[in-house]
């Protein structure tokens, strides 16, 4: 490859992926719509990801392409007028529902649940989330379509 393509494949490159690493506020303040990463090899342009934000800024959709450049999986986003994620629901390649994620939160904006259903709404599993007194999360405890605990995990920390 000659120099001077090096350099404008750098260029594009930083671009894209300047594009896509963009704040929620300059989203917003741009009035940025999408943005694209693409590679460029052999002459041939292939996207990677896009990314589409509503007004406020916040993704609303991602999808993810393959090497060859065909769609891998979508997801999709619900947001509250917190900008906290309501619901993500994940796609296959033919944008056929493949999970859909339900988040709760507290009276504090704290998750407090997610639940986790099939792309047929079958409950899959639920997380549970549990904090301590100054807000940080203690405890996720995931539980199958039958409440039955599957698995317990703890957060701790330390202070100075």
């Amino acid at each position: 490859m000659k120099q001077g393509s090096k350099l404008i494949l750098l260029f594009l490159l930083f671009v894209a992926l300047n594009s896509v690493a963009q704040s929620k506020k300059e989203v917003k303040k741009n009035s940025i719509k999408s943005s694209v990463v693409t590679d460029i090899e052999d002459g041939k342009t292939i996207p990677l990801k896009k990314t589409v934000f509503d007004k406020n800024g916040e993704t609303i959709e991602e999808t993810d392409y393959t090497k060859e450049g065909a769609i891998k999986n979508i997801k999709k986003y619900k947001i509250n007028n917190d900008g906290e994620v309501m619901e993500e629901e994940d796609y296959d390649a033919k944008t056929k529902q493949t999970e859909k994620t339900i988040f709760k939160f507290d009276s504090l904006g704290e998750k407090k649940e997610e639940q986790i259903t099939d792309g047929t709404g079958k409950l899959i599993k639920t997380h549970l989330y549990t904090y301590n007194a100054k807000g940080l999360r203690t405890e996720r405890k995931t539980l199958d379509a039958t409440g039955k605990v599957l698995s317990i995990r703890q957060y701790t920390y330390e202070f100075k």
